[in-house]
């Protein structure tokens, strides 16, 4: 059947889904400061430590547009429950696991169960959010995703060092384990369930092509630096690009033939949708990998512990969730100079930390804190309303897709940060030094640059995104999705 769409906006169906970004974001980072805890306990290889780390983020990236394909096609609801499902009780094997190779396996059904999952937000937020509130409910998404990307660690330091009887690092994955639970009910109840109406049955053949394309790319951008970049790294790279281009002729061809292609190419023509995943893709590779070589710098350089660590991010952490609320105030008055606004204010806080640095200023947490305010009121001002602009203009039909593609484009950027950042950083830092803060300052500062390079191309990028429009009388009402009758 079809239901008649909200007259208002069902925070409360929003609240839902944003746990559910909430705890696939955080599940990238409260892993990292568990590693050696994890090493210690199962007596894991570094090998295997890695592809605890980043298995996890492999299956994920992988997995996400066929993540959001199959809830246009069997039910954003059910497929998000699945995934909330999948992941909690991966989350539970994790944290039983008595050998690395287990936890390894589990940890890549977590990253399937998060695919599942995090499409559906945005699809949720783009089909029930009349345009209206539509800034408010991404500035919120943007604030959710940012404090779960800096609190990961700090949250995982406070696990860790609690230790609770005597469970070491279990608790970082027990922790995912109430929280789905208590998510996946009240989901079942309030959440409608909607598809995209011509969504037909899922393209096995884009799937098989766009996995191998994916795994061509992530593989060597999760491995590549640690494994000393060997030439089987390089050579997956290089044929990521003929398998890509596979897959666009793929689509097309189907699309052609009138069929129901995985990703239909045309939605790249929108100028909003196109410059915007661009955007996205370089906004994720600052964000992840900046904090990652933040942390090593902390705790390596400084001696800071984990815990400690985490708490120089708390101011951070705060402004963020300050200006992600006001921007989705700002942009419906100031549209794309909120943005533009933010895209500066994100460079200038990247190159203060820079100069700082290089300046010779004595590093500390004292000296990097008001750099990170900086950062995090223009990533604030402009990561949360740049997912809005993304999916603006999709049609609600195409919110699946559409939501896949940026999620993987948020996913392959997170990889790509810390394989070019972590490059600069980690051949820049030299712990063996009798001056380690010395040498952490140094490497922080590299790393600073390269991440400011990657800041001004997202400047570039979010002049070429369109000028929002001012929302006509139809756009005060929500995208009425097909809704099927429970």
């Amino acid at each position: 059947m079809t239901a008649r769409p909200q007259q208002g906006t069902a925070w409360g169906a929003v609240a839902i889904v944003l746990v559910g970004a909430f705890m696939a974001t955080l599940d990238s980072f409260i892993v990292i400061v568990a590693g050696p805890s994890i090493q210690a306990d199962l007596h894991a290889s570094d090998g295997q430590v890695q592809w605890i780390l980043a298995g996890y983020q492999l299956t994920y990236a992988v997995s996400l547009i066929t993540g959001g394909r199959l809830g246009d096609l069997y039910g954003r609801r059910r497929v998000f429950l699945t995934g909330m499902g999948v992941f909690t009780v991966a989350s539970a094997v994790c944290a039983v696991a008595q050998t690395a190779t287990l936890l390894i396996a589990a940890r890549l059904a977590q990253g399937l169960g998060a695919a599942l999952m995090f499409p559906q937000v945005y699809a949720f937020l783009t089909v029930l959010v009349p345009e209206r509130d539509r800034h408010r409910a991404f500035a919120r998404l943007g604030m959710v995703l940012g404090l779960a990307t800096i609190a990961g660690q700090l949250v995982g330091g406070l696990l860790i060092g609690a230790d609770v009887l005597g469970s070491g690092w279990r608790p970082v994955f027990w922790i995912n384990v109430p929280i789905g639970l208590a998510t996946m009910l009240p989901a079942a109840r309030r959440l409608p369930e909607s598809t995209a109406p011509h969504a037909r049955r899922l393209d096995l053949r884009g799937v098989a092509v766009l996995s191998a394309a994916l795994l061509l790319v992530t593989v060597p951008l999760i491995q590549g630096h640690q494994a000393g970049w060997p030439g089987w790294a390089w050579a997956c790279l290089a044929a990521s690009v003929p398998c890509l281009a596979a897959f666009v002729l793929v689509e097309r061809r189907i699309a052609a033939r009138g069929g129901d292609p995985l990703v239909r190419i045309s939605l790249f023509r929108a100028r909003s949708f196109s410059a915007g995943i661009v955007l996205v893709l370089v906004l994720y590779t600052v964000i992840s990998s900046y904090y990652l070589v933040l942390s090593v710098s902390l705790q390596d350089g400084l001696g800071l512990t984990a815990l400690n660590a985490g708490l120089v991010y708390t101011p951070a952490a705060v402004a963020f969730f300050v200006f992600s609320l006001l921007a989705g105030r700002l942009v419906p008055v100031h549209g794309r100079r909120v943005l533009e606004v933010g895209a500066v204010v994100l460079a200038l806080g990247y190159a203060a930390t820079a100069a700082l640095l290089i300046g010779g200023v004595p590093y500390s947490p004292g000296t990097v804190i008001p750099t990170l305010v900086l950062q995090s009121i223009g990533g604030g001002l402009l990561i949360t309303p740049c997912l809005n602009a993304v999916l603006s203009r999709i049609d609600p039909g195409d919110a699946g897709i559409a939501s896949g593609v940026l999620s993987t484009a948020q996913q392959i950027g997170g990889a790509l940060g810390v394989a070019v950042i972590g490059a600069v950083f980690f051949d820049a830092f030299t712990p063996a030094s009798h001056d380690r803060a010395g040498a952490a300052a140094h490497a922080l500062a590299m790393a600073s640059l390269a991440t400011l390079t990657a800041a001004v191309i997202a400047v570039v990028f979010v002049f070429l995104l369109p000028k929002t429009r001012k929302p006509h009388a139809r756009d005060l009402q929500p995208a009425e999705p097909t809704m099927r009758a429970k």
